[in-house]
């Protein structure tokens, strides 16, 4: 136990070490950081108030970013499949990477709702022995539980690899088989619950669609494997960590059918809306064509569906999305497409209009955007720190002797 603690701290002095481009990069994150930090404070002190959310939009900004990168997360199993389940070893040799991403994007997940919390010291009601979590009543206990499982799981499997990494010894996938095997379901699970927790609201028509949590996991496996072709490209550019260009591609070609299932889901639901004419439109009818003159979210509304369409032609061409250009280019406009349309254009619309026929609009005040931000480069730190963690193990620069007669 002396010599694993003592290891893990070797390791994370790794963490220090870097260039003046590493140290910039660290400075340019940390002013993000302390930005968010000083509005987050004020935030506490005052209240939510200072937030543009009200009683007729108790949702915003915070469970905006939340809800997509709750898909940032579930994408991760969109490599484990291939990698672990059908032994590709292009995309095997860098699922490491995705898990780690995981690991990221449930921790922002829990700092947007801890943001979002107007009390955040009753957290502890919800703690599990300490609080009453009402489970298995309430949905939001659910989520309690597959968010940190979910994070759990990828903490685990990713230690374990690079412990074996750091000993020069090949991992054994009979030990983290079990952990694999609950992932890929878990990772579906958690954006499930996060759309039942939407679903279970009756009051807001706009949330109760049956194929909610489909379009859900169908939009994650578009915009969660595109910001991963992003970052492979960075990581291999920055550091010695090969990485074959057929993961890219294979990504990119199963981004494709993601697409595609999500643009048909999306389909059905507007089709279902307009020609159907119901009480329950206006919802929709508010996000792309405006409501009694209030027209703020539908310039961004077509401007997603336009990218995510552009995006889907160029994965759908062989020769496009093997072309970086196109691929990366492809990959930007399905992140802003899906960022836009599962964020303000999921939680706005379901308040509006209010119960009383109002309609307000919402817009994040700059210190829901200055937290959010914090948040934002706080993951991108936070994933900087893992990745110059786990690349000296990756790549063989850092090794460690095991005692004679130890596995």
């Amino acid at each position: 136990m002396y010599a694993l603690v003592r290891n893990f701290f070797t390791a994370l002095k790794h963490i220090a070490k870097g260039d003046k481009w590493y140290y910039s990069w660290l400075a340019f994150l940390s002013f993000f950081i302390v930005v968010g930090v000083i509005s987050y404070i004020r935030q506490l002190h005052t209240g939510l108030i200072l937030t543009a959310m009200r009683d007729q939009v108790s949702w915003g900004f915070y469970i905006s970013n939340f809800t997509f990168l709750v898909g940032v997360a579930a994408a991760a199993v969109l490599l484990v499949v291939p990698a672990y389940v059908y032994n590709f070893k292009p995309i095997k040799e860098i699922v490491l990477f995705g898990e780690l991403l995981a690991v990221t994007a449930i921790t922002m997940c829990i700092l947007f709702i801890m943001v979002d919390m107007g009390r955040p010291e009753r957290v502890w009601h919800l703690m599990p022995l300490v609080g009453t979590m009402n489970f298995p009543s309430s949905l939001l206990a659910w989520d309690v539980v597959v968010l940190n499982g979910y994070l759990a799981i990828n903490f685990l499997i990713s230690f374990y690899v690079l412990y074996k990494m750091s000993h020069s010894k090949e991992y054994s996938i009979q030990v983290i088989k079990p952990l694999i095997l609950i992932s890929i379901p878990w990772a579906i699970s958690i954006h499930t619950v996060t759309a039942f927790l939407y679903n279970g609201l009756s009051a807001r028509p706009f949330w109760n669609a049956s194929i909610l949590a489909p379009r859900f996991i169908a939009s994650a496996l578009c915009s969660g494997p595109a910001l991963m072709i992003i970052i492979f490209q960075i990581v291999r550019k920055v550091s010695k960590i090969e990485i074959d260009n057929r993961a890219l591609f294979k990504i990119a070609e199963l981004i494709a059918y993601a697409i595609g299932l999500n643009l048909f889901l999306f389909g059905a639901e507007f089709f279902k809306e307009f020609y159907s004419g119901s009480i329950h439109l206006a919802p929709m009818e508010y996000l792309y064509f405006g409501l009694h003159g209030k027209t703020t979210l539908v310039p961004w509304m077509w401007a997603a569906l336009l990218f995510n369409i552009t995006a889907f032609l160029i994965f759908l061409s062989p020769k496009a999305r093997e072309n970086f250009l196109t691929l990366n280019l492809a990959c930007v406009l399905v992140i802003v497409g899906v960022y836009i349309e599962k964020g303000m254009g999921l939680v706005i619309p379901g308040f509006v209009p209010g119960v009383l026929g109002e309609i307000y609009e919402y817009s994040p005040t700059w210190t829901e955007k200055s937290i959010t931000l914090g948040v934002w480069a706080a993951g991108a730190m936070l994933y900087t720190l893992l990745l110059k963690f786990a690349v000296p193990i990756y790549t063989g620069e850092l090794r460690f002797l095991s005692k004679p007669g130890k596995e």
